[in-house]
């Protein structure tokens, strides 16, 4: 009986039919959102225009897009070889998030 909430097997049996259900009901829709998030954490990266003309990318973040509009990612790709250079000058003092499984 593993899941939300731990329960003993005499709590179980004395659960009423609703709490069993419901109990399972929560079991069910936690195993859901594990999933979800498993999924998420090994997502590719994706790209979406939003409605204000910005270019999002997901999968960088687990909740949100980084968004930045045409201009602004010109900017940026006119920068990468200094972003990689600073990179590596500084590889010892950088961290890295651990990526969720």
């Amino acid at each position: 009986m593993d899941g939300i909430p731990d329960v003993t097997r005499d709590e179980y049996n004395s659960m009423t039919e609703a709490e069993k259900s419901e109990l399972a009901q929560l079991r069910a829709e936690n195993a859901q959102l594990k999933a979800k998030a498993a999924k998420a954490a090994t997502q590719r990266l994706t790209l979406k225009v939003g409605d204000k003309g910005g270019v999002s990318l997901y999968g960088l973040n687990a909740r949100f897009p980084v968004t930045l509009y045409e201009d602004q990612w010109a900017r940026l790709f006119a920068f990468v070889d200094d972003i990689k250079s600073f990179i590596l000058e500084n590889k010892h003092r950088l961290a890295s998030k651990p990526t969720r499984a």
